[in-house]
């Protein structure tokens, strides 16, 4: 499965200049690992940093306009990191997979004062030669300025044999070159980039909306606040059903109090989440459950979709939970990334049970410098922390010990 290696931030938000793992300029660092997790102190920018994917993502779906005015966006204006008057830039470096050749994505994003709508100023998907050497620049088989540029057709790159080199223009400055051009199959690499990032999974759950009672029918994967919890459960249980009866009995056992966990269909052709607690004989239903539950139950589900997202990121997922449940979510979590075909997980947080989990080339630290602007580093590039942990000392004791730098924990 795809996977980022490196990704760098500028000019949005709080993020004027942040840098997680390698770029085709900084191709030295080591790549990002398949579970991270962002820690810092409220305000230091790890909100900026998700939203930064979902910014991605939306720019994709809907254009930049609409992402920049998305009600918790405000506005390009908003957007901009203050003071600055470059445009927002954003580099993905990743691989299709683990022996592919690195394709480095460009997106830059820029304000026109005279129609006051922001539009795409650059885009380019860069990916070296079969066989050339990691030195000096890539060759760009998408690049776009203004709206005009060129594209390499087919598998090859730059005038290799089986590459044809046509011209782009766009008609609408606001829509990303990649969601037209990745809708054709004679650009196979920009469809499987297309493809890549529109299959991000960014949670936004919310309990109270798992509570409700869809209209039965099952759906192949949770959505992103899980409204669709019940018709999630129906799609496993009618797909996988002896799997995914394996699945509930160890979910059960992972949740304290529950021994079972079962969908129903009402009578009105609507399903019920039905939770059978330890001393009870009559059983509960999610609309009775406890947030913390239903997080849970959630959590633990989605690392057993069997065709799961290539990005999921999950932002303080801690919120409701027992603290005694977050470091074997957190392996859970672990365990599901590192499997054959498993995704990136991106995770927020401010619990250390949840680090404890956690080595140091996962955890990477966000604080805001004397400027007001974030940044960014590895605890693995932390001498201290690194010794320390080499000796035994798990790291969310180093993190609520202060050993993680200036303002944290």
């Amino acid at each position: 499965m795809a996977r980022i290696e490196g990704i760098r931030i500028q000019n949005y938000r709080s993020l004027k200049d942040v840098t997680l793992g390698k770029t085709f300029e900084n191709r030295a660092a080591d790549p990002l690992q398949r579970l991270i997790a962002i820690i810092g102190t409220n305000g230091s920018g790890k909100s900026a940093l998700m939203d930064a994917f979902g910014f991605l993502g939306d720019c994709l779906l809907s254009g930049v306009e609409e992402a920049c005015e998305k009600s918790h966006r405000g506005g390009f204006e908003r957007l901009q990191t203050k003071g600055q008057s470059e445009p927002i830039r954003f580099e993905i470096y990743y691989r299709e997979e683990t022996k592919a050749r690195p394709i480095s994505y460009s997106l830059e994003i820029d304000f026109d004062e005279k129609t006051g709508r922001p539009y795409v100023y650059r885009e380019r998907l860069r990916q070296r030669r079969k066989g050339q050497k990691m030195v000096g620049q890539p060759y760009s088989f998408l690049e776009v300025t203004n709206g005009k540029g060129y594209a390499w057709a087919g598998e090859a790159t730059e005038n290799e044999e089986g590459s044809t080199k046509i011209d782009v223009k766009l008609k609408d400055p606001r829509r990303l070159g990649i969601t037209t051009l990745g809708n054709l199959a004679e650009h196979p690499r920009i469809v499987q980039f297309r493809q890549f990032l529109e299959g991000w999974y960014l949670s936004y759950f919310f309990p109270e909306l798992a509570r409700g009672m869809p209209v039965a029918g099952a759906q192949k994967h949770l959505n992103r606040t899980g409204e669709n919890l019940a018709n999630y459960v129906q799609f496993m249980e009618r797909q996988h059903s002896k799997k995914f009866a394996e699945v509930l009995q160890s979910i059960s056992r992972k949740i304290p109090g529950i021994q079972k966990i079962s969908a129903t269909r009402s009578d009105d052709g609507r399903l019920l989440l039905q939770f059978n607690e330890r001393g009870y004989v009559d059983p509960f239903y999610a609309l009775d459950m406890s947030d913390g539950t239903l997080k849970m139950f959630a959590y633990l589900l989605l690392l057993e979709d069997p065709d799961p997202a290539p990005l999921i990121g999950i932002e303080e997922p801690e919120n409701g939970l027992h603290h005694q449940l977050l470091e074997p979510l957190a392996k859970e979590m672990k365990h599901y990334a590192g499997k054959p075909g498993g995704p990136q997980i991106i995770l927020t947080t401010h619990s250390p049970y949840l680090i404890d989990a956690l080595k140091p080339d996962e955890v990477w630290i966000l604080e805001k410098n004397e400027n007001g602007f974030s940044s960014v580093i590895r605890a693995a590039d932390i001498p201290s922390v690194k010794d320390l942990y080499a000796e035994g000392l798990p790291l969310g004791s180093l993190w609520y010990s202060n050993h993680f730098g200036r303002g944290n924990p």
